[in-house]
């Protein structure tokens, strides 16, 4: 069962990747927003709490939607 949780935490976190490559990442590497730092925290946090399934999901459907959000918000900046 927990091996559920891994495969959904990787495809997730693999899926922002692809945004973030396709939304046009430079060479010289960039920091990371306050919003996608605390997404990328949340994620780990639902992986960590896998074992309880409400508290997982929440917290990585939290860090995906943050990291949505701040995707979102840098392609309006540029």
């Amino acid at each position: 069962m927990s091996g559920i949780y891994i495969i959904i935490s990787i495809v997730i976190l693999a899926i922002i990747a692809i945004l973030a490559i396709y939304t046009g990442i430079s060479k010289r590497p960039k920091r990371l927003s306050k919003l996608a730092m605390l997404a990328f925290l949340l994620i780990i946090v639902g992986i960590v709490f896998g074992d309880n399934r409400l508290i997982g999901y929440s917290f990585m459907g939290v860090g995906v939607i943050l990291a949505i959000i701040d995707i979102i918000n840098n392609l309006k900046n540029k």
